[in-house]
């Protein structure tokens, strides 16, 4: 079956400019240009511009789409079934956040008492459905199921003053590491001090600390582009700064 780009819009829920910008960047081109130059898409057309849009609630680039579905290695099948398994992660932490939401208003019209853990459980657990999406398949080849497991169900049961203690680590770790970075030197005492706030803030999902382990996590820093780019949107070099800063520390 064939469909011109107002069908095709119409069927997907996409606007007819959001289809001609696809064909603009080559991401998705009509099937073939009819006598009279309109777009004309077929099946495998269709079939794709679901994969994008897959792809586009999840969050992807359009720029890491194209990389995705133009790939040699590129399976519809697999990518369907990890499409399949975020949504159910989705949809889990969906639900856990809806019956939080739910709690919240009996509690508040005084129908049911709401203890402190069970109001932070939906935002503790969406932390760990995030971070599963993102790092999760690497982390457990890397330092296995029972590790990993181990880590989020430390952090799904903190406390309502310890899951705020962490939030607010979170933040002391930053500003004062920027500050660090702008005198310069890892070694002064306010970059040490980060890292003992790093130290910290890793304790409160760590269920054991070692050095070794914090310069291996220090080391992921500045070889993956992820948790660097996080480190230097605070300010350009921040990641390698703290690299070295954790090196001194654990001395």
């Amino acid at each position: 079956m064939e469909y011109s780009i107002n069908k095709l819009a119409m069927l997907a829920g996409v606007s007819t400019r959001t289809l001609r910008y696809y064909d603009d960047i080559k991401l998705l081109s009509p099937r073939r240009i009819s006598g009279n130059g309109y777009r004309v898409y077929g099946q495998k057309e269709v079939d794709l511009l679901q994969q994008i849009l897959f792809y586009r609630e999840l969050g992807v680039s359009l720029d890491e789409i194209k990389d995705i579905v133009f790939s040699k290695d590129y399976d519809g099948i697999a990518t369907l079934e990890d499409h399949l398994s975020a949504l159910q992660v989705k949809k889990k932490q969906i639900e856990i956040l809806i019956t939080n939401v739910k709690k919240t208003i009996a509690a508040a019209k005084g129908e049911i008492i709401m203890s402190d853990k069970e109001k932070f459980q939906g935002f503790k657990k969406k932390m760990v459905s995030e971070n599963e999406e993102v790092y999760g398949k690497e982390i457990r080849e890397k330092y296995g199921d029972e590790i990993v497991d181990s880590s989020n169900a430390k952090l799904m049961g903190l406390t309502e003053k310890e899951y705020r203690r962490y939030q607010e680590l979170s933040d002391q770790i930053n500003t004062s590491l920027v500050k660090a970075f702008n005198q310069g030197d890892p070694s002064s005492a306010l970059a040490q001090e980060v890292c003992a706030l790093h130290k910290e803030w890793l304790g409160c999902y760590w269920n054991h600390y070692s050095k070794e382990a914090h310069m291996g996590l220090a080391q992921t820093y500045v070889d993956d582009p992820r948790f660097r780019k996080y480190y230097d949107d605070l300010s350009e070099g921040c990641a390698a700064f703290l690299y070295e800063a954790i090196k001194i520390y654990c001395k």
